[in-house]
């Protein structure tokens, strides 16, 4: 398997997801979300037993990082005009079921961005329990935006479905260049 991003040192590709279709002939590519909240909250929650709540969302930020860059690389034009690559993003997002995306606002100059997500594959319908949630979808998220814009960016989750809203809401920011430590 082929890494896209060899800087990185990862085991995971996009060759990595198989073909789902040939692995699943009789049950199809789709599962209900259950499933997918049963993987991963258990894995969150065993994460944050063996390593800390910071560890774990580090953790769920990389993997969603990752995720994020295979995914912009393999299913979107990174080639299109923003409009028209965040109109395929919105597209890509819906059709696989993993929310429906929105561009409250974009700075050209600056890359900041505020970005809604509906109906959240991780999120939408958990009980309130005041704390965001989404740390899988922040890097997942900070993937696409690098890959396509070519700049590191953080992401941060400041609303969800588990702080009441019936969104999640995304601040998205061109990551700050390291500096050197004064001599």
């Amino acid at each position: 398997m082929f890494n896209l991003f060899p800087e990185e040192e990862t085991r995971f590709t996009w060759d990595s997801v198989g073909s789902v279709i040939d692995g699943q002939r009789n049950l199809g590519d789709t599962m209900p979300v259950f499933i997918y909240r049963l993987l991963q909250f258990t894995l969150k929650d065993e994460l944050v037993r063996r390593y800390g709540n910071e560890e774990m969302i580090d953790i769920f930020r990389s993997a969603g990082e990752l995720a994020g860059k295979e995914f912009a690389a393999h299913l979107l034009d990174l080639d299109l005009p923003f409009n028209e690559f965040v109109a395929q993003l919105q597209n890509v997002l819906e059709e696989s079921k993993i929310g429906i995306l929105r561009v409250e606002s974009f700075d050209p100059a600056t890359g900041k961005a505020m970005l809604t997500v509906g109906e959240d594959l991780d999120c939408s319908g958990l009980p309130v329990t005041g704390e965001t949630v989404c740390n899988y979808d922040e890097g997942f998220l900070a993937g696409v935006l690098k890959v396509y814009t070519k700049k590191d960016y953080v992401v941060t989750e400041v609303d969800c479905w588990a702080t009441g809203s019936r969104v999640c809401r995304f601040k998205a920011e061109v990551k700050a260049p390291e500096c050197a430590h004064d001599a």
